[in-house]
């Protein structure tokens, strides 16, 4: 028996048409953003939405993560039911029950244990959010309302099917239902037995319609965009932005959110709140005022609030920029962003949260020429000589002075990018000294530019100045290509990153290789003979950003680590995918932390924790942080130490 299908399909009819006005009326907004192309390589994207999607990869990287996944597939499962509860109401004869037994058995089975599946997860969800909630702001009114349907949902199904089972109005093998029939439903009359059937039908209809429709506008949006965002999802790394073209009355960077990309405005339809982005963020975990979860839950406020009006042709009325409370962002917010790159690795639906907010600074400094006091002897210091202090570049090869480098030409196999640190940094120039030790112990053929060298400019694209990046990557490509560059050395991942990735979008097709990774094939291929295993007592190894979450490269630093010392370095609990930036990256190298705890004291905490003698990094702005870190928790006999100053002591 089912409630009257005539009055059901008039509900169902109408809910299913508000749903799909609430649906296109806020997916529509996306349009309004900038054209991107991420149709591109459909079976790479099939494979990808699958794997992180449905098989929900990123998702179960986390011990919780195993009860959203059972109660993802519950609800896939449990679609089927919902599909054959709808075709039930609209007709009374369209059900499972019309095959044979050995068919609709296993299939109601199924329905029943993925039920049950569904409601003890909803009830560990929601304890959990009550002892030990992800995040503070977890524990929200939308949630619960959202946890609650889902239960009320489980329980009407329960109480349906126990009640049909109990007066024998179905026969399925139901083991949880039939426990539920037969304990509060045995004896019952008939006449009762419809009555409950009628309401636990209909609430069930009722739950499952408005559940449906709250999900446009509440949280859980995400449920109709995260499969989509994770087949849109970028391919490789988010280690690069877009080029921009410098003409008369052109805009730079992100104002206003149409100024965004589609797929960014769809990011923020796709966020789960999860939070998982805020607790590996660095800036959020030393009391600064970003949050990367907020970010994309304020960018999703101002689409909603400004999105109709700009499809109308209006201007916007509430800032994206400004202290203007929620659906505005913070300068301080923008400015406190390393750009390390935790949060777009552990998102489980892809969101790209960095390259937003570095469209925000752009605009801020190109548009505004707002940005820190103190950033602007940075620029300007860049602008005039090419390098973050200011000092003439024939300063450049006093690190060499000493030392028979030659000038790089057609003869070279190999440029020396020695980059500003390594040429003008005091305690960086060291490094450079002992990488070039190790070229020439190897035999490898290499050259400098010297004074012809200029900076790459990975600190002005991050910090926003596109232009004088723009004008600096121009020069160098063109310096590479009149040299003859084919393969270049580098010393920091900053320079890696930006001649390897960013230097692609302006014509440079040459090898870059760290120095990390050429040090352990020189030594793999029997070319750098190590004389001795250097006593470096117990040596903790620091992952930076640009090396390992932006490359991926790990397992090259570890390797001549070990080869050097004779065993693995000690691992900090933070460490490859997962480590905690040093607090330099996102040009912050050159700028004060005037709010919350410094985070590269964070960082050489966590060091410390692990009683170490020497801290192994491999890039200039770690060891920066680093031994200013280790100075101010007054641990003056912990060594820092590049790789290749290791390397270099075992030549010896």
């Amino acid at each position: 028996m089912t409630p009257n299908s005539k009055i059901f399909a008039i509900v169902f009819v109408a809910a299913v048409l508000l749903f799909i006005w609430s649906c296109v009326r806020r997916f529509s907004l996306v349009t309004i953003g900038k054209p991107e192309d991420r149709f591109d390589n459909f079976p790479a994207r099939i494979r990808d939405t699958f794997l992180y999607a449905f098989c929900q990869k990123r998702v179960l990287q986390k011990p919780f993560g195993i009860n959203h996944f059972v109660l993802f597939w519950s609800f896939m499962v449990l679609l089927l039911a919902n599909i054959e509860f709808v075709l039930k109401g609209l007709h009374h004869s369209l059900s499972f029950m019309l095959l044979p037994a050995f068919i609709h058995n296993p299939i109601y089975f199924l329905f029943d244990l993925f039920s049950l599946f569904a409601l003890v997860c909803v009830i560990v969800a929601g304890v959990r959010r009550v002892v030990a909630p992800p995040y503070p702001e977890a524990i929200t009114l939308d949630a619960y309302v959202i946890l609650s349907m889902i239960a009320l949902l489980m329980i009407a199904y329960f109480n349906l099917h126990g009640v049909e089972l109990a007066v024998g109005e179905i026969s399925a093998l139901m083991p949880i239902s039939a426990w539920v029939g037969r304990t509060f439903y045995a004896g019952i009359d008939l006449e009762s037995a419809h009555s409950f059937i009628n309401f636990w039908w209909w609430l069930h209809a009722i739950v499952f319609l408005v559940f449906l429709n709250y999900l446009p506008y509440s949280k859980h949006m995400h449920i109709l965009s995260s499969i989509p965002n994770c087949y849109f999802r970028r391919f490789g790394k988010a280690n690069t932005l877009p080029t921009e073209t410098f003409v008369k009355g052109a805009k730079f960077g992100v104002e206003t959110v149409d100024q965004y990309t589609w797929k960014d405005l769809f990011d923020s339809y796709s966020c789960t709140e999860c939070g998982r982005c805020q607790m590996v963020c660095p800036a959020s975990n030393t009391g600064k005022p970003l949050n990367p979860r907020k970010v994309i839950h304020d960018l999703k406020v101002n689409l909603l609030a400004n999105g109709p009006i700009i499809k109308e042709g209006g201007k916007p009325t509430l800032p994206l920029i400004g202290n203007n409370g929620e659906g505005s962002i913070t300068e301080d917010e923008i400015w406190s962003c390393t750009t390390c790159g935790a949060c777009m690795e552990v998102c489980p639906v892809f969101i790209e949260q960095m390259p937003k907010i570095l469209q925000l600074r752009r605009y801020l400094v190109e548009m505004k020429a707002t940005f820190p006091e103190e950033l602007l002897n940075l620029f300007e210091n860049m602008e005039q000589r090419s390098n973050p202090w200011g000092i003439a570049p024939t300063e450049r090869t006093k690190w060499c002075s000493q030392l028979n480098v030659k000038p790089f030409d057609a003869s070279c196999e190999y440029l020396l990018y020695v980059g500003c640190a390594g040429a003008f940094d005091s305690r960086n120039k060291q490094v450079t000294v002992a990488l070039a030790h190790i070229l020439d112990a190897a035999g490898v053929s290499y050259g400098i530019l010297g004074k012809e060298e200029l900076c790459c400019g990975d600190s002005l694209r991050r910090l926003g100045n596109e232009f004088v990046f723009d004008r600096m990557a121009r020069e160098n490509v063109k310096l590479f290509k009149e040299k003859g560059v084919k393969k270049i050395i580098t010393l920091c991942p900053h320079c890696f990153s930006t001649l390897a990735n960013d230097y692609r979008q302006y014509g440079f097709e040459g090898e870059v290789v760290h120095h990390a990774d050429l040090i352990d094939s020189l030594i793999k291929q029997g070319r750098l003979k190590l004389k001795k295993k250097v006593d470096a007592g117990r040596v903790v190894f620091h992952d930076s950003c640009y090396l390992g979450r932006h490359n991926d490269i790990y397992e090259s630093p570890r390797s001549v680590i070990s080869q050097a010392t004779g065993k693995a370095p000690i691992e900090m609990d933070r460490n490859r995918a997962e480590s905690f930036c040093c607090g330099a990256g996102g040009g912050r190298m050159w700028k004060e932390e005037h709010l919350g705890t410094r985070i590269n004291l964070e960082r050489v905490g966590e060091a410390l924790t692990k009683n170490p003698d020497t801290i192994c990094v491999t890039c200039p702005y770690c060891m920066t942080m680093f031994d200013d870190g280790l100075k101010d928790k007054n641990a003056d006999k912990v060594m820092v130490k590049d790789i290749a100053e290791v390397v270099a002591e075992a030549l010896q």
